[in-house]
């Protein structure tokens, strides 16, 4: 199992599947993962948990928690790459990329269609 680290998860508890964009300079939605589990612990223990399989040095991982007493991991599950990545500006007016998360329903009803995501306005 690999992980995603975050200082904080999303509210909605029901959120099974994240989408991912990628900043500059691709800037588009290039695919989504399902969540497995989401995992909380002290730092120093969530490391100790996931460092296995974290994708990432211990000292990237201490820095990035440096100062929390939580910290997060989103377990990731069944990975899906779209064929054509989403450029967002085009599906959602006034875009802005997310500092953390986003719901995806906030803007727009996703469909998928294979390996692919389509927006319904």
């Amino acid at each position: 199992m690999k992980y995603e680290f975050r200082k904080s998860v999303f509210r909605k508890t029901s959120i099974r599947t994240v989408v991912v964009y990628v900043t500059s300079p691709v800037g588009k939605i290039v695919g989504e993962f399902d969540v497995d589990e989401v995992v909380h612990d002290e730092p120093a223990r969530l490391w100790r948990r996931t460092r296995k399989f974290a994708g990432i040095s211990e000292e990237y991982f201490s820095r990035y928690f440096s100062g929390r007493t939580t910290a997060f991991a989103l377990a990731i599950g069944a990975v899906r790459k779209y064929d054509t990545p989403v450029v967002p500006r085009k599906v959602i007016k006034n875009f802005v990329a997310p500092q953390s998360y986003v719901y995806v329903d906030d803007f727009f009803r996703p469909v998928r269609k294979g390996r692919q995501l389509e927006l319904a306005v």
